[in-house]
């Protein structure tokens, strides 16, 4: 089982850092981190309607602080996993040279939701909607990984 895994999305405030709360609770012995593609965000807390979308369900990410992907990640982490396919190119446009690093999409791990990716809530405002496909891609990951 990988030890260390990275959640992508655009600004690591909404979807990352569910992805990573909610994987961190159902894992807790795997080593989790989230990121942006984007620098919009960095330095600050996940976005105040997520949290609260979350703490309903008892996953707590007040602790987690937004910050940027970058070449680096690929060494640190032994799979990185992106929210949409526009993030997953971007984060394999920065993959260096010889690097093997598996880079995947979260929805991949969920193919009964009929997703192909997680839609933003930051735009969508379907935090409940965007948490369902998290917790079903979250356990699906944790079945992938044994």
């Amino acid at each position: 089982m990988p030890s260390r895994i990275l959640f992508v999305c655009l600004g690591n405030i909404c979807r990352s850092p569910a992805a990573e709360g909610v994987f961190r609770a159902l894992c807790p012995e795997v080593e989790t981190d989230s990121a942006g593609t984007a620098s919009y965000h960095v330095g600050a807390p996940p976005y105040e309607a997520m949290q609260a979308a979350l703490g309903r369900r008892a996953v707590e990410i007040s602790d987690l602080r937004a910050r940027q992907f970058g070449p680096a990640d690929f060494a640190e982490f032994d799979l990185i996993i992106a929210m949409d396919q526009s993030n997953l190119e971007d984060i394999k446009a920065l993959r260096p040279a010889g690097n093997t690093t598996p880079v995947r999409l979260f929805t991949d791990f969920a193919p009964r939701a009929g997703m192909d990716h997680v839609p933003d809530p930051y735009y969508t405002r379907d935090f409940e909607g965007c948490i369902d496909l998290i917790e079903q891609a979250a356990a699906g990951l944790k079945q992938h990984l044994g």
